[in-house]
C-alpha cells in the first residue's frame, strides 16, 4: 500500500503524508469490506432526496452513518428506484469520494467511476488524489497545513457539528494528527 500511495502522490504532486492522512481518517485504510469483499460505501439519503424528489419512502431514507450491511441495504433500495442517482449519492472506497464527482475525475458516467474503484485500492487512491488535486482551494489549504479549511473543503462546513453529534473527534484534528504521524515516517 505504501508504494501505491507514494507513486500516486508523486503523480499528483501531493505529499505522501497528506494522502495517508486522508486514507486513515476517511476509511481507516479500508477500501473493501473484509467480510463481504464489497467496496466500502456511505449512502447519503439527503443527496438522493435532492436527485429523486418524489422517491417513495423506503430503506434508503432510514440510513444513518452505520455498519456496511445497513449502508448496502439503503443503497440497494435506492438503486432499484434510480441507479445513477443512488451511485451519485454514495461515497465510495478508501477516499470516500462522492459519486456525483465522476465528471470531475474524468469519467463519462458514475457507473464507470464505480467500476474503476471496484478494481482495486490503487484506483481508489487515484480517485482520492485526483479529487484533491482538482480543487485548488483544497490543495492550497494542504500546503498551508490549514486543517480547518482542509476539513471544510473535503467534508463540508458542518464537519464539527457532525463530529459532536456522533461523538467523534473533529475532522480537522484527526487530519492533523494523522498527517503528523505519516510525515514522521
Amino acid at each position: 500500500m505504501k508504494q501505491i500511495v507514494r507513486k500516486i502522490a508523486k503523480e499528483f504532486n501531493l505529499e505522501y503524508a497528506t494522502l495517508m492522512a486522508f486514507i486513515e481518517v476517511e476509511s481507516g485504510g479500508r477500501g473493501f469490506d473484509k467480510n463481504t469483499g464489497k467496496i466500502i460505501i456511505q449512502f447519503e439519503p439527503a443527496i438522493f432526496r435532492q436527485k429523486v424528489r418524489n422517491a417513495p419512502e423506503g430503506a434508503w431514507c432510514k440510513n444513518k452513518v452505520d455498519v456496511q450491511s445497513r449502508e448496502w441495504i439503503a443503497f440497494n433500495n435506492a438503486f432499484k428506484l434510480n441507479p445513477n442517482a443512488a451511485m451519485e449519492s454514495t461515497s465510495i472506497g478508501i477516499g470516500q469520494v462522492m459519486g456525483f464527482h465522476y465528471k470531475r475525475l474524468g469519467y463519462t458516467s458514475v457507473g464507470e467511476m464505480w467500476d474503476d474503484a471496484k478494481t482495486g485500492l490503487d484506483r481508489q487512491v487515484w480517485q482520492m488524489a485526483k479529487f484533491i488535486a482538482t480543487d485548488n482551494r483544497l490543495v492550497n489549504a494542504l500546503r498551508l497545513k490549514n486543517w480547518h479549511l482542509v476539513a471544510t473543503y473535503y467534508n463540508g462546513a458542518g464537519y464539527r457539528q457532525l463530529a459532536a453529534k456522533i461523538g467523534r473527534e473533529p475532522y480537522d484534528i484527526s487530519m492533523q494528527k494523522a498527517y503528523e504521524k505519516y510525515q514522521a515516517l
